[in-house]
């Protein structure tokens, strides 16, 4: 038993038997150093009996070196990359230096982790234990909490053990343990299994000094006890506090000191070095004369274990103590004796990192060494350490221009791994440093992409369009590249001036008459004339954008997502979701997860206009669960709006308000967003009968800045409401802009709504012709609530005329599709017109489609299964393991009356 961690070692061993009955967790061990950590994850290892065990450490000088921290963890394993599917095994091996891949995606190396350690587990449970996670590199940490997160379903424990005080290691959504000092009784335990021979006053100063620090009490016994033998009995300690660790560390300091001056330079190589190779220490070491048995004092005073083959430090604190303890000169003599032993391509980023410690003023050729690792490390998918080399190489750059072009780079990969103060500051620094308009530019987009997550949309389009004006004629393909984004910006936030000033200058763009990005600007064009008023040739323009879209010549997310928007402006909703789906299967082909929720929003919003509910539902609950996990902020937040939406057509008034409130909280910064939830608000109020107050919501909607976006479809539940509220003038007010849609447009189910909207404000007969025609043109399409919808109202319209025959037809008929929908309060609506008529239907008890009795992850891999893909390609696809895809075909069968995966086929899923 470890004193006073009984609580701990309790939770730990839940964790190990909950792994062997095949239940997955992760647990991270925080605390100070000399806390306790290691020994729990020593105790953990003892306690492992029939499971494998997977131990790895962080090594802080490695913390600049993409995958080392998870190759150390997973290089035994490397013969099960062949059953991996393929991208995966592909990008895995790229990330270890094995093959080249060319640019990785770094959360396909995250899915090909979760892979690698699913299939271990297969063989038998296992359990990953993690020391000093906090000197992970980036790229490995983020691999490794992508597994932990996803494998619940799998005999698999992982435990992370990371030092407080460090740099900021992320660990959100897994359960964590912070170990406190031990208590007095606990500490006074300890010290008494130790201190045999010291004075009562000596050990009341070591529980002082050591305030509960295991390691303290530890390290400073062994120290006293040495002198105490010795026959020095002072107390060799600074009189006034000092933190713990800092304690600790001086404690090994002093011990280091006292050791022979050859052996302290060779315990400094071994700091300075990652490899643990004992060779290349040695022939660093030949430099200064030193020799191998210069490391004997260093072993027989336990500061370090060695091996045939490898050098390794008792305790990290003792690395630290070697390094920092240690002449300035003697450590960038040490660092240069490294890069020029370092020779190897397969050292060649760690010879780098060595060059940049040595140098003590600008040096282009460590710059540039470190600039060639960078340039691997975002082969491999590494953005953090690309960020944190090209950034030193910044520093070490003589040359201007070099210099920014490096601040840029690494303010990019700054960007890319949400280091968003970082990335602002890089790129502020280098528009400091250079002239160079094309660098200037890109040095605004990165602040205007920030400002995006930091500030607003708006603010963040008018710093790209600043930043865009000077390179309009000099560098065309960029400043279409960034002027999209700005008007993509500009849009979110109803910006419509900032959008026809960028359509303004795309309209001075010279491209090549083949450029594939000639039908972006197009677009980008077309709807600053939609905002201007122009609608016909708008449509036009933005249809062009759309079509190329479809047809897989237009490249970027933002390009294709703004497709995907433009598509539902021009009401081609089947375009829209062609389009998005496509940009979707790329993201999971590609590993790119943080694409995802991205292209899963318009295509929400696509799925809920199109009346797929369920869809919609599965889409942005997806969508929703990866932005939370990557901690995209903003776009989880203006998401909310399409649960809220979803939530109101079925009647969930508390869900709805719930969602709409957290996106109306900021409805100033994301307007389009909050008109949405707006909407929610008001169709919410439709369905419940309460007219007055939908139609007050709904105008805010129907006259607002987003009115000519795709919330144009807002105005028939406004006209209804209006109408329904007695106010028929009212109800026309939007009217005609809905017309004007509907006609520029020519979509069957635009002309369909337009219809609708006609036949609520007209006289007698002609009331039922534009209801005839509303429903002759929803009969051309598929989009079964609006059929419904439209089938409601003119039931209600015949019954009030006493055409009762004809009323029930259309009643019924509406009933079965809001029923199919799961669309409840429009259902009661339709229940309530047939009592009317004297009928008396029963709500049904269960939801006649076994699909709607699945979680949108469960209909997620049901649906893929179906399709013939196997668990491991389902895995693959959706980020899970193959096991966790097991379990949820497991839980959909019963809800299916199914047993075998072969029955699928059966089902309209």
């Amino acid at each position: 038993m470890i004193v006073g961690r009984s609580a701990e070692q309790a939770r730990i061993e839940k964790l190990l038997a909950d792994a062997r009955a095949g239940a997955g967790g992760a647990l991270v061990i925080r605390g100070e150093a000399g806390i306790g950590k290691t020994a729990l994850l020593d105790h953990a290892a003892a306690g492992a009996a029939g499971l494998r065990v997977l131990r790895g450490v962080g090594i802080e000088s490695e913390i600049e070196v993409p995958f080392a921290g998870l190759h150390l963890l997973l290089h035994p394993y490397l013969e099960h990359l062949d059953v991996l599917p393929r991208p995966q095994a592909r990008a895995l091996r790229a990330a270890f230096g094995l093959a080249d891949a060319g640019t990785v995606e770094r959360f396909l190396i995250g899915a090909a982790t979760l892979s690698l350690i699913s299939e271990l587990a297969g063989e038998g449970p296992l359990v990953c234990l993690i020391d000093d996670t906090q000197w992970f590199d980036e790229a490995s940490a983020d691999a490794l909490m992508f597994a932990a997160r996803r494998l619940r379903q799998e005999p698999v424990a992982m435990l992370f053990a990371v030092r407080d005080g460090s740099r900021h290691f992320p660990t959100e959504g897994i359960d964590t343990v912070r170990l406190s000092t031990l208590d007095r009784d606990s500490a006074i335990a300890m010290l008494n299994e130790r201190a045999r021979g010291l004075a009562g006053p000596t050990r009341a100063r070591i529980l002082a000094e050591a305030r509960g620090n295991p390691l303290a009490i530890i390290e400073f016994t062994a120290a006293l006890t040495d002198r105490h033998h010795g026959g020095d009995h002072g107390w060799s300690l600074p009189v006034e506090p000092l933190p713990v660790a800092r304690q600790v560390q001086d404690a090994f300091r002093a011990r280091i000191g006292e050791l022979p001056e050859p052996t302290q330079r060779m315990l400094l190589l071994a700091s300075a070095d990652d490899t643990a190779d004992l060779t290349v220490l040695l022939r660093a070491g030949e430099r200064f004369g030193l020799t191998a048995a210069d490391l004997e004092p260093a072993e027989n005073a336990h500061l370090l274990e060695l091996s045939a083959h490898t050098v390794a430090f008792r305790h990290p604190l003792i690395r630290a103590a070697a390094h920092q303890g240690a002449p300035r000169s003697w450590q960038l003599a040490a660092h240069q004796a490294l890069a020029d032993t370092l020779t190897g391509d397969e050292y060649a980023d760690r010879r780098a990192w060595h060059l940049a410690a040595a140098a003590t003023a600008p040096d282009e050729t460590a710059a540039g060494a470190l600039e060639q690792a960078a340039l691997r490390a975002g082969q491999r998918g590494g953005s953090a350490a690309v960020a944190i080399a090209l950034e030193r190489a910044a520093q070490l750059s003589t040359d201007p221009d070099r210099r920014a072009r490096r601040q840029i780079g690494a303010a990019r990969a700054a960007y890319n791994v949400s280091w968003l103060d970082r990335a602002a500051e890089l790129a502020a620094a280098s528009a400091g440093v250079s002239t160079d308009e094309s660098l200037l530019a890109e040095a605004a987009w990165i602040r205007a992409q920030v400002s995006y997550e930091r500030d607003t949309p708006a603010t963040a389009a008018a710093l790209m369009l600043d930043g865009t004006a000077p390179i309009v004629g000099s560098h065309p393909e960029q400043a279409v590249s960034i002027l999209t984004d700005a008007i993509g910006c500009a849009k979110d936030a109803c910006a419509h001036d900032l959008i026809r000033r960028a359509a303004e200058l795309l309209a001075t763009v010279s491209l090549p008459p083949e450029s594939a990005l000639r039908p972006v600007v197009d677009g980008m064009i077309g709807l600053g004339d939609l905002f201007a008023g122009a609608t016909r040739p708008a449509v036009a323009r933005m249809r062009k954008l759309v079509a190329a879209a479809q047809g897989g010549t237009v490249h970027g997310l933002v390009e294709r997502v703004l497709a995907g928007y433009l598509a539902l402006i021009v009401a081609d909703d089947q375009a829209a979701t062609e389009v998005l789906d496509a940009l979707v299967a790329d993201a999971r082909q590609q590993g790119a997860l943080g694409w995802l929720p991205y292209a899963q929003e318009p295509l929400a919003i696509a799925q809920l206009l199109s009346g797929r509910f369920r869809d919609a539902g599965t889409t942005v609950a997806e969508a929703l669960a990866v932005s939370a996990d990557l901690g995209q902020d903003t776009q989880l937040l203006i998401m909310n709006a399409i649960p809220a939406w979803l939530a109101a057509v079925a009647g969930d008034a508390d869900t709805c308000r719930s969602y709409a409130e957290t996106i109306l909280r900021n409805e100033a910064k994301h307007p389009t967003n909050a008109a949405l939830a707006t909407w929610a608000l008001g169709l919410l109020d439709l369905g419940h009968g309460q007219f007055d107050a939908a139609a007050d919501t709904l105008d805010a909607v129907c006259a607002g800045p987003a009115r000519q976006d795709f919330l144009i479809r807002a105005v028939p539940d406004h006209v209804e409401a209006a109408v329904r509220s007695g106010q028929p003038t009212r109800a026309a007010r939007h009217l005609p802009a809905l017309d004007n849609w509907a006609e520029h447009t020519g979509q069957p189910h635009a002309a369909a709504l337009a219809r609708r909207c006609h036949a609520l404000l007209a006289p007698g007969p002609e009331a039922q012709t534009h209801y005839d025609a509303a429903l002759r043109l929803h009969h051309e399409t598929d989009r079964p609530y609006d059929h419904a919808r439209t089938a409601l109202l003119y039931g209600e319209w015949l019954r009030r005329q006493r055409h009762r025959t004809d009323a029930h037809t259309h009643l019924t008929g509406a009933l079965t599709g809001f029923e199919r929908l799961g669309t409840h309060s429009w259902a009661a609506r339709a229940r309530a017109e047939l009592a009317a008529l004297g009928d008396r239907p029963v709500a049904r008890p269960h939801d006649p489609d076994p699909a709607a009795r699945l979680t949108p992850q469960e209909l997620q891999v049901v649906r893929l299964a179906a399709g013939g893909l196997s668990n491991r390609d389902i895995a693959a696809q959706l980020f899970l393991s193959p096991r966790t895809v097991g379990h949820h075909l497991y839980r959909a069968y019963p809800k299916l009356g199914i047993t075998r995966r072969t029955e699928l086929a059966q089902f309209t899923l």
